[in-house]
């Protein structure tokens, strides 16, 4: 039967108009390999004000997963939201998926902006991505936030430990990429502390249908190259001050990678978890999700405090 109305679609346009009414603009990149970036990039790049820039995790799109946070940014930011490869209008020809080849991408997008430097906030997914980028460029990346991103974890750790809900690779591209209403509320079920009540098949049917269809091959190997001969006497310690979010009952990356996570990063990590929460954080705590971000990019930050103060303006 044919679809005449898609409540997924509606909701992703009303979207790109919040965007746009907040003052920022789409932009698609050719990065010239085969790869195609699409980003959302401030209509007028202020350079009096640093740059913040949001990378989002499975699931839908960037816009989906950061419009409650954008106005609160754009009056002390210049904000920059990338779609990663195979989601929204991004995607290559070339055959590389590590978290390392994502962030280099983003990198290479960021710099046909003519941006020299920013902060990162990364969510699940795009924790990883911003963690590759701390890493692989020191002397680019200033602050940066990770939330409920697992980036300590081991291939050895699903299957061992006891608090993991989803044990194989095979089985989060079930769930992370669900073809069913069944796994898709199974989904919501895992990403938050009290999910929705009641989660009508049709809504779910076209959630699939227009978030979980294209790409799909392609962001079941990028959960696979996430998991395959992960440790962690591999992942380098960033250096930049960083502030690590996690919800409490976090079931997709227990609590314990947070003080893991920590731990590794030692001196120049700061840890907040908020109470009763589960991995969705931007959706379930959207409010104290931005009190903790706007005190570590916003309130600390020498650069943004006086691009506030100097257009006489408030942050919140």
């Amino acid at each position: 039967m044919t679809r005449c109305f898609s409540f997924v679609a509606a909701q992703d346009s009303y979207y790109r108009y919040c965007f746009k009414r907040a003052g920022l603009k789409s932009s698609t990149t050719n990065l010239g390999d085969g790869t195609i970036m699409h980003c959302w990039i401030p209509k007028k790049h202020n350079p009096s004000m640093p740059t913040l820039l949001l990378i989002h995790g499975f699931g839908a799109n960037a816009m989906w997963q950061f419009n409650g946070l954008i106005p609160h940014f754009m009056s002390t930011f210049n904000v920059y939201v990338p779609d990663l490869l195979f989601f929204g209008e991004s995607y290559t020809t070339r055959a590389e998926r590590s978290e390392s080849f994502q962030a280099q991408c983003v990198m290479r997008l960021i710099e046909a902006q003519n941006v020299a430097k920013m902060d990162v906030f990364g969510l699940s997914y795009g924790g990883f991505v911003a963690y590759s980028m701390a890493a692989q460029f020191k002397e680019r990346v200033g602050r940066v936030a990770l939330g409920c991103a697992g980036v300590c974890f081991e291939e050895k750790d699903a299957g061992s430990m006891e608090v993991f809900k989803v044990t194989t690779a095979e089985e989060a591209v079930s769930i992370l990429l669900p073809q069913t209403p069944e796994k898709a509320r199974e989904m919501v079920r895992l990403s938050f502390y009290k999910p929705p009540p009641s989660m009508p098949s049709c809504f779910l049917w076209d959630f699939i249908e227009v978030m979980c269809t294209e790409f799909r091959q392609e962001k079941e190997e990028l959960i696979q190259a996430l998991h395959k001969d992960r440790k962690m006497s591999d992942l380098p310690k960033i250096t930049q001050p960083t502030l690590i979010i996690w919800g409490e009952h976090d079931q997709v990356f227990p609590l314990e990678l947070a003080h893991r996570l920590e731990r590794h990063i030692s001196d120049n990590a700061e840890l907040v978890i908020i109470k009763n929460v589960g991995h969705a954080l931007n959706a379930e705590r959207p409010k104290e999700l931005y009190k903790h971000l706007k005190s570590f990019f916003i309130d600390n930050h020498p650069l943004s405090k006086q691009a506030r103060h100097g257009n006489g303006t408030k942050s919140d």
